[in-house]
């Protein structure tokens, strides 16, 4: 355990270094959701819909303020694996799947507390309609924030197994790009959930991707009562389950028929 905290430890350090890049990602996310949150305003203003747009706007906003923890990934696995020196990660005294796991958990929670904390401050600044509002209830707040951190393990794992089809294919942006459409379109980044037709939401709504943020969205701003808190808390530990699981299984898999060319 302590080797694994040394390996969270040494990725957060690394994620802090980079200002820079965190600077300009907030400014990016900003700008669109402002972008957004106007495009869903004239949406309203044309076509009012049963779900109140401060819903909407909070929900733009904290997508946009944990957008890090969707699609940030490991460049330096990434390299590994194409170059071979994954090999040496072999004789570390550690499991490789845990090793990777920490790692890229330190990268997405860093990058996603260094963005999304200044951005919740500029979303709660804005005017009504157009900012992030107060939670519903306490409760629903301290359910989010569980939520969220559920949904952190979860796409943590997601992310181990698009690793783990990376080493059979030696190339991520074919399966890379294909899950990022998945996570994005179904997490509700690019539309939120909640506008999606009733008869879809319940599929879409236990598919793994929703349990990332949209779960603990809805916990925030009162679309799901606290009543359904357990539900939704106890279907976000079912997959995290199963993807640790598969993810695992893949790995070892992978570790028994891994070869490495060169000299």
């Amino acid at each position: 355990m302590r080797a694994y905290l040394s390996v969270f430890r040494m990725r957060n350090r690394m994620e802090m270094q980079y200002r820079g890049a965190v600077l300009g990602g907030i400014l990016c996310q900003m700008f669109f959701g402002i972008v957004l949150v106007a495009l869903y305003r004239a949406l309203y203003a044309g076509r009012p819909q049963t779900m109140p747009i401060e819903h909407v706007t909070g929900y733009v906003w904290l997508q946009q303020a944990f957008f890090r923890m969707l699609l940030a990934s490991d460049p330096d696995l990434l390299d590994k694996i194409r170059n071979g020196n994954i090999s040496y990660d072999l004789c570390r005294p550690v499991d490789m799947y845990w090793f990777y796991y920490v790692r890229v958990m330190a990268q997405k929670l860093t990058g996603s507390l260094m963005r999304g904390i200044p951005m919740l401050v500029f979303a709660f600044l804005l005017p009504k309609g157009w900012g992030l509002s107060l939670p519903a209830s306490v409760p629903g707040l301290l359910a989010g924030v569980l939520g969220l951190i559920l949904g952190l393990m979860c796409v943590c794992a997601l992310e181990n197994i698009t690793m783990a089809f990376t080493m059979r294919t030696l190339d991520p942006r074919g399966i890379q790009a294909m899950l990022n459409l998945l996570m994005m379109t179904f997490s509700g980044n690019i539309l939120p959930l909640t506008l999606f037709p009733d008869s879809w939401q319940k599929l879409i709504t236990l598919l793994p991707y929703a349990q990332l943020l949209d779960g603990p969205i809805r916990l925030y701003n009162g679309d799901y009562s606290i009543a359904d808190a357990p539900r939704v808390l106890l279907v976000q530990a079912v997959w995290i389950v199963v993807l640790l699981f598969a993810g695992y299984a893949l790995w070892n898999a992978n570790r028994k028929r891994i070869i490495v060319q060169g000299g």
